[in-house]
């Protein structure tokens, strides 16, 4: 019996070794929140999709000359009119951007949150359109390096 028991437990930590060794490690640098990402882990380009929206819209996100946030682009269709960005991620770690198509009024407003185990690479919200009050959920996810 006691051969049995002994027998019996190699087997399952034998097990449980192979099956924490197939967990996928997370970086040492992979934020558990926005929060902790510094303003520089969201420069770079990023695809936008917009549920009831046609198209994916690519955003290009840089360093903001005034105060610690980013600003950048984002067009919707290739050729279309592009939009600037302004924004930064707020106290409640959520990713909050204004849009503007006239460099002057808002004429949209993201807020969002990271996705968790994203590493600050997904983010998910609603943007709201301001001509019209209306709101999309959204999707922003990395497409490039951040730079």
């Amino acid at each position: 019996m006691k051969r049995f028991s002994t027998a019996v437990l190699i087997a399952v930590f034998g097990v449980l070794g192979t099956a924490c060794a197939q967990q996928i490690p997370v970086a040492a640098d992979c934020p558990a929140s926005a929060q902790e990402m510094p303003t520089t882990a969201l420069y770079g380009q990023w695809e936008a999709r917009f549920d009831g929206l046609p198209a994916v819209a690519a955003v290009r996100l840089g360093k903001h000359p005034d105060y610690e946030g980013v600003r950048g682009t984002i067009t919707r269709t290739p050729g279309a009119t592009v939009a600037q960005l302004a924004g930064d991620i707020d106290d409640e770690g959520q990713l909050a951007i204004d849009e503007s198509q006239d460099g002057h009024r808002i004429s949209g407003v993201w807020l969002g949150r990271m996705e968790p185990g994203s590493c600050g690479k997904e983010f998910t919200g609603t943007w709201r359109n301001a001509a019209d009050d209306s709101t999309h959920p959204f999707v922003l996810r990395r497409t490039g390096q951040s730079q």
